[in-house]
């Protein structure tokens, strides 16, 4: 009979860069203020790339060398490497090839995934898949988004949310009822003019007359976005939770996607989760994009015992949406 594998996740490793811009450094920039940024979106301060040569990929590795370290493995041992991200080191060349190569995962390969705010759960499945069929015992899972390369620091609507950071996770193969158990994910693709990047893609590429008019930076229609995320989230976890028998009684934490506080509120009343149970790190990183859940992960991992049930949600552009149900597992080290 073969054996069935579980996917868990043994390790962890975050990044954010030193750099710090408060809500007070963006009123010298746009017209806004601190009370009403904190009120809005729950944010104090975000952590930037204050170095144009310091990509996406250089954030993944910083993660990916703290995970290993904390997992005492070395980095021969790897052996598959999925980074979610929106903002690739290239067009043409995978920031996961530039990230094996960087941080010495010479018996890895790697493959990128796009599906912006959603990706790390979207990552996390492939990746989880790659154990449970048996041909693969350790594989790292990335978030990374440098959206300072993104952002025009001109409109006040978009430069309050986002920050640069990294999240990584080790998954190893395991024959316990434990790891990623079960995921529930959406896509509407009539959403995506709502959160998106115009230019720079084959449908509009980078042309003097995009860099004049903005068009290779993020634009979004923050209100109806706000609204799909609170619809989207709730729906699938409360799919997750009806597909496996849960009750909100049985969840101990809630990881949200950290879009916005109000958005992160909202989805947990509706689950009936109580705010202690919901885990929350937006007033210092902003919206990190595929790295707000790995990151959180990172942030609160003394937090989490083996055996906790978690619910990981989250709501990007695509519109992509989702939740995963995972039981947590003994890391490593």
């Amino acid at each position: 009979m073969r054996t069935r594998y579980n996917a868990a996740i043994t390790a962890l490793g975050g990044y954010v860069p030193e750099n710090v811009l408060t809500n007070h450094d963006l009123e010298k920039m746009v017209d806004t203020n601190d009370e009403w940024i904190v009120a809005r979106t729950g944010i104090k301060e975000r952590r930037i790339v204050n170095d144009a040569y310091i990509a996406t990929s250089d954030l993944a590795v910083k993660a990916v060398e703290r995970l290993l370290n904390d997992a005492k493995l070395s980095p021969e041992a790897i052996e598959c490497v999925i980074v979610a991200t929106s903002t690739p080191d290239y067009i043409m060349v995978s920031t996961a090839s530039v990230v094996c190569e960087k941080a010495g995962l010479v018996n890895a390969w790697g493959v990128d995934s796009n599906a912006a705010c959603s990706g790390f759960l979207y990552a996390l499945t492939l990746g989880a898949s790659l154990i449970e069929g048996g041909r693969y015992k350790n594989v790292i899972v990335i978030g990374a988004d440098k959206n300072s390369a993104i952002i025009n620091y001109e409109d006040r609507n978009t430069c309050i949310l986002f920050g640069d950071g990294a999240g990584a996770v080790l998954l190893e193969q395991t024959t316990e009822h434990t790891g990623v158990i079960d995921n529930v994910f959406r896509t509407d693709g009539s959403g995506k003019e709502q959160l998106i990047v115009k230019a720079g893609g084959s449908m509009n590429p980078s042309s003097i007359e995009t860099v004049t008019n903005k068009l290779n930076y993020i634009t979004q229609n923050g209100r109806v976005v706000f609204k799909a995320a609170i619809e989207g989230m709730t729906q699938t976890c409360n799919e997750v939770f009806e597909r496996n028998d849960l009750k909100s009684s049985d969840v101990d934490w809630l990881v949200p996607h950290q879009a916005n506080l109000r958005i992160i509120q909202a989805v947990g009343e509706k689950l009936d989760i109580s705010t202690d149970h919901v885990k929350v790190n937006i007033d210092r990183y902003g919206n990190t994009t595929a790295a707000t859940i790995p990151l959180c992960l990172w942030d609160y991992k003394n937090d989490f015992k083996a055996g906790d049930k978690m619910i990981l949600t989250a709501f990007g552009a695509g519109f992509s949406w989702g939740a995963t149900y995972l039981i947590w597992s003994k890391l490593r080290g």
